[in-house]
């Protein structure tokens, strides 16, 4: 059991130092994972930015990921999930536009100025923190988005996660590290003591923009 997400995040970051693991940058997927996410960037030495997707829900159940959808627009689909619930087009591409635009709404609100671009990964080492993986939509998504934008090498980290949608994320990353891989999994909260909700406010204050990079 881990106390908090800070306390997951220390201990996390105690892990990838072990591994010799170093990073260009570290980027926490709002809001769960930005707690988590300080203890690494600061263990490693990095500037700490987030990546954004929103999940696309199932008809009729939104809580039953079908797909995630990223700030940049780039959509990633369970196409055996899609197709085994019957779920129409329609659905997905108007999901799909509503989900985008929420992303790049956080995102906008989680920069300074505004921005809802990525910084710039070309030839960078990005590590990727949340604060568990539980289908993994939304992970997926915004690992695939780094990708796009040129990262060089990409680590996804968690303390805490299922191991079928881990086994699936290994295709969309260099490295991933988790802490725990429980075979009864059921939810990423039953790992945490304090597994409260994280409100945007909150999760914003644990990011520290430089002045360089306010200006950009």
């Amino acid at each position: 059991m881990f106390d908090d997400r800070t306390d997951a995040g220390r201990r996390l970051a105690d892990l990838l130092g072990e591994r010799g693991l170093e990073a260009d940058l570290v980027l926490g997927i709002p809001r769960g994972a930005l707690p988590v996410a300080r203890p690494v960037a600061d263990a490693l030495g990095a500037d700490l930015d987030v990546v954004v997707a929103q999940k696309i829900g199932a008809p009729g159940n939104p809580e039953l990921a079908i797909g995630a959808a990223a700030s940049d627009g780039s959509v990633w689909l369970n196409e055996a999930l899609v197709e085994r619930l019957g779920v129409p087009d329609s659905h997905v591409e108007r999901e799909r536009e509503r989900e985008a635009e929420h992303a790049r709404e956080k995102a906008a609100a989680y920069r300074p100025g505004g921005r809802t671009d990525l910084p710039d990964l070309t030839g960078k080492r990005v590590v990727v923190v949340d604060d568990g993986v539980a289908t993994g939509a939304t992970a997926i998504a915004c690992l695939r988005q780094l990708r796009e934008n040129g990262a060089a090498r990409v680590i996804l980290a968690v303390p805490v996660g299922s191991p079928d949608s881990l086994e699936r994320l290994e295709a969309e990353a260099d490295e991933i590290v988790a802490l725990r891989t429980p075979a009864d999994f059921r939810a990423v909260g039953q790992y945490y003591r304090d597994f409260g909700q994280v409100s945007d406010d909150e999760a914003i204050e644990y990011l520290e923009f430089d002045s360089e990079r306010d200006r950009e």
